[in-house]
């Protein structure tokens, strides 16, 4: 995500910061330090202390919602799944994967893995608080204990509700997979995500709770989206690279300049070309064209604007391995590339339009 920034990795794992987290941990804080007990701290004497203690409280909740993403990610790492990274945002944390195991066993204990490092952290709290309560009574250390352990048993509920593609929704998935095909699973576990999404979005609304609102909208959004990116995984299984790419490659010289770029694709009606003298040097697209001015197009040659760090796929290479890359890089084509001569170049339209013909 373009907007986040790394703090660091744990695992092997980049761990990123959200600016929607940077945003709202001042407003949990806030929540924390100024709420009445025993969830907040406002009737602690000192404001100093209050909002100390409002602040660790937001950070350290939000440190268990990275334990529970990293509980998801070790599972899958051990599976075999990547894990490119860990954000964390306003609602939480998602643990981004190269791809979602198709496996009904792996897909639930990926699933139920996270909740199940939020269930030990909640009971461990907890059981930490019932030893310091006799002892330092209501004092905002046993209260912070107390927050962080019914705080994780909340998530470990909410997390484990049937709404695809929350975690609860993911076990559901996984069950159905195994009594149906795996796209028709999908959207049978999409269908009651949408529907519970649907339902906390009306009792949002009718409790004024902007929060429920907002989660509900992202559950709805998820469940669409991840339904849809589903159907099409499964459409282009066993699709190779060489089976859709463009075998006639149009290539530019170093040499072209920007306005014989331009007029190359009013002609041509490509909005891309790889850049090849005696082999591949970049690729350069309209939106490398826009960022050149009118004026200085005829003197710009396409080897100053055009990407140097070239991103590949080979001709036996699966089509979906050329999407993910696609989608991952906001790129909208990718050359293929066999003994290190470019066999051919693929584009989001072929991708498209193969889709397209094998749902038919």
């Amino acid at each position: 995500m373009k907007t986040s920034i790394q703090i660091g990795k744990i695992i092997g794992i980049p761990i990123r910061l959200h600016i929607t987290f940077l945003l709202i941990l001042p407003v949990f804080a806030l929540v924390f330090a100024s709420g009445p007990a025993p969830y907040g701290f406002a009737e602690v004497g000192s404001t100093v202390i209050r909002y100390a203690f409002g602040t660790l409280t937001a950070v350290a909740l939000f440190a268990c919602v990275l334990l529970h993403e990293l509980g998801h990610s070790y599972v899958a790492m051990k599976y075999g799944t990547k894990i490119r990274s860990i954000t964390l945002l306003l609602f939480g944390g998602v643990a981004t994967m190269e791809e979602i195991p198709r496996d009904p066993k792996i897909e639930s204990k990926m699933a139920i893995s996270g909740p199940g490092v939020s269930f030990v952290l909640g009971i461990a709290f907890l059981l930490i608080y019932l030893l310091l309560e006799p002892i330092w009574g209501n004092s905002p250390v046993t209260r912070l204990v107390y927050v962080l352990g019914s705080m994780n048993i909340i998530l470990c509920g909410f997390n484990l509700l049937p709404a695809f593609p929350m975690d609860g929704g993911r076990i559901l998935r996984a069950h159905l997979a195994r009594q149906m095909p795996y796209v028709e699973a999908t959207h049978k576990a999409a269908y009651i995500g949408k529907a519970f999404a649907f339902a906390m979005g009306i009792f949002g609304f009718l409790v004024v709770s902007p929060i429920l609102i907002l989660i509900a909208f992202f559950v709805y959004i998820g469940a669409s989206e991840e339904e849809k990116t589903t159907e099409i995984t499964v459409t282009l299984e066993g699709v190779k690279v060489r089976d859709i790419m463009t075998k006639n490659v149009i290539s530019v010289p170093p040499t072209t300049t920007v306005s014989e770029l331009v007029e190359l694709m009013f002609k041509e009606k490509h909005m891309g070309y790889p850049v090849v003298d005696d082999k591949l040097r970049g690729v350069v697209t309209f939106s490398d064209v826009r960022k050149v001015s009118l004026e200085q197009r005829s003197k710009t040659l396409v080897s100053e604007i055009m990407a140097k760090k070239i991103i590949s796929v080979a001709p036996e290479d699966d089509a979906i391995k050329a999407l993910r890359i696609m989608s991952q890089r906001n790129i909208g084509r990718v050359p293929v590339m066999e003994s290190g001569v470019i066999a051919g170049i693929i584009s989001r339209t072929d991708l498209i339009r193969s889709i397209q013909l094998l749902q038919e």
